[in-house]
């Protein structure tokens, strides 16, 4: 009897340690599911994105995180972004437009706020995840809305509202009405030159800083390089910098209020972008002074302009629509349209000052 029950028990126990190792394979090794050709899953979960506990945000094989230097302002919403690359494929370096990301790819943004703003690192709620896949049709946004349980997040093209609050970096509570917009208002943003919807933010000059990863910190464009997702990238030295809008030890208010403009408002303020209609070009790239808003005449009147005359006026940020519609709490004058239900004090001050401290020959000067 002992024999047969040694016999049995070492035949099991192999048997069982295979079943075990295979299982935690399977937990660490199942790989992302992404067909572009094929209908979006319901649950963010079906992607395999992440690995674990949803909610932790662990990147999955072929999932990097990055981060951008200066960020567009969402109603103080924190964000945790990753790129998820296809096996083999490879983007080329490009100084000109938003990285061209190759069909098969996916950017995935979350939004959260932590309880308190003095401790980010805990008791986070995520609210949504959106995510930009690249199929061959083109670029197609997508939004999920977190569960209160925080364990997976469901597709929802229809918006929502949620109420959010949290504790301030000042110590004040905060609540706001988050709105999460429906599909159609992404086009509002990332609406390019009639064509479709395309990435805004990933450009070689907000990328060009360091990140965390498992191996350490390393400038991002370095470790995409490395790891074989970015062609023919110099080193980080050699690559275009943005200015970090909220580091005044090392960056003019000039420069830092370009880059807020560039990123909060430039996706639609661009010769090709949905406001080009408008004449007012925040971009980076423009050096006309004109179509900086310098002195310029709006293109259309109305409420928008509370009756004021031009986009800037030169040590006047008072007598400057840009400031009169980025103060606004009125959804028909306030900018961004979208994104924003309540004053991002910081950014107003930054381009207050800026304006406050243009000489007033600035029009003429430049």
């Amino acid at each position: 009897m002992k024999t047969n029950f040694r016999k049995v028990f070492l035949l099991i126990v192999p048997v069982l340690f295979t079943v075990y190792l295979v299982g935690c394979n399977f937990l660490k090794t199942t790989k992302v599911v992404l067909d572009v050709s094929a209908k979006p899953f319901e649950k963010l979960s079906e992607y395999h994105f992440f690995t674990g506990t949803m909610s932790e945000q662990k990147p999955n094989m072929g999932v990097v995180p990055y981060e951008l230097i200066t960020t567009l302002f969402t109603d103080y919403a924190f964000k945790a972004r990753f790129l998820y690359m296809p096996e083999g494929k490879i983007v080329p370096y490009d100084t000109t437009q938003v990285l061209q990301f190759p069909v098969g790819a996916c950017l995935i943004k979350n939004f959260y706020y932590p309880h308190d703003f003095r401790k980010p690192e805990e008791n986070k709620k995520i609210i949504e995840t959106r995510l930009l896949v690249h199929r061959e049709t083109g670029w197609e946004a997508l939004d999920y809305i977190w569960n209160d349980a925080q364990d997976d997040a469901k597709l929802d093209i229809a918006g929502d509202i949620k109420k959010v609050s949290w504790t301030h970096y000042d110590g004040t509570i905060k609540e706001i009405d988050y709105l999460i917009p429906n599909k159609n208002q992404c086009k509002g943003c990332h609406w390019y030159n009639g064509t479709g919807i395309v990435p805004i933010g990933p450009k070689v000059r907000n990328l060009n800083r360091d990140c965390d990863y498992e191996t350490g910190s390393e400038n991002q464009l370095t470790h995409w390089a490395k790891a074989g997702l970015l062609k023919n990238a110099p080193s980080s030295d050699s690559a275009p910098v943005l200015a970090d809008w909220k580091d005044s030890l090392h960056y003019s208010v000039e420069e830092r209020s370009r880059a807020y403009m560039e990123v909060n408002c430039a996706h639609c303020h661009n010769p090709k972008g949905p406001a080009y209609t408008s004449g007012l070009y925040l971009n980076l790239e423009n050096g006309n002074m004109e179509n900086l808003g310098f002195c310029k005449s709006p293109v259309a009147a109305g409420k928008a302009t509370g009756n004021l005359f031009s986009d800037i006026v030169p040590g006047k940020p008072d007598s400057s629509i840009m400031i009169y519609r980025m103060i606004s709490d009125d959804p028909g004058i306030r900018m961004p349209e979208i994104g924003r239900s309540v004053l991002h004090k910081e950014g107003v001050d930054l381009i207050t000052r800026w304006i406050s401290e243009l000489k007033p020959d600035a029009c003429k000067a430049r």
